[in-house]
């Protein structure tokens, strides 16, 4: 029994560093976006943009048989970090 929780532990550990550069590429990504929108004056947010990545991230959880209102919630809580950096590329653009 030790041993095999032991395997799961491991695939844990695995999965959360792959999760967390995932996470640290995404949000290089973002900030150049973030930077960009500062340089041609576009708002920091897109609501129509991040109502179809939810619904499109909804429909991808639904396929994993993955809770979609946990992963909305994820989501969300993703896309609300890369609105506050985006902020604060633009007051940064306007200083």
């Amino acid at each position: 029994m030790d041993d095999q929780l032991s395997r799961y532990r491991q695939s844990i550990d695995n999965i959360d560093a792959a999760l967390v550069y995932m996470l640290a590429e995404r949000f290089k990504v973002t900030k150049a976006v973030g930077e960009l929108k500062a340089r041609i004056d576009l708002p920091p947010a897109d609501p129509s943009r991040e109502a179809r990545q939810v619904e499109r991230l909804r429909s991808l959880a639904r396929d994993a048989d993955l809770d979609p209102d946990f992963t909305e919630k994820f989501l969300r809580f993703i896309i609300d970090e890369v609105i506050r950096h985006h902020e604060q590329a633009k007051r940064e653009s306007e200083a």
